[in-house]
C-alpha cells in the first residue's frame, strides 16, 4: 500500500511516473495525444503550481448521455 506524505517539496520520479501513468487515462478520453505527457511542480506561497504539458494530434469528441 502507498503511503502519500503531505507538504514535501518534491516528487520523486517514481511518483511522478504514477501520477502521469494516472493523469494519461484521463487525457485519453478527451485527445489523442502525440507523445507522454511531462510535469513540473513549482512551489508558491499558496502551496504548488502544478503543469503537465502534453501534444496532441487533435481533440476526441465527447457524446453527451441522453
Amino acid at each position: 500500500m502507498n503511503k502519500v506524505i503531505l507538504d514535501r517539496d518534491d516528487m520523486s520520479e517514481f511518483e511522478r511516473g504514477l501520477f502521469l501513468k494516472d493523469l494519461q487515462r484521463v487525457t485519453d478520453e478527451y485527445f489523442e495525444r502525440n507523445d507522454d505527457a511531462s510535469i513540473d511542480v513549482t512551489r508558491t506561497e499558496e502551496g504548488f503550481l502544478v503543469c503537465v504539458i502534453f501534444s496532441a494530434r487533435r481533440i476526441k469528441t465527447v457524446k453527451k448521455p441522453i
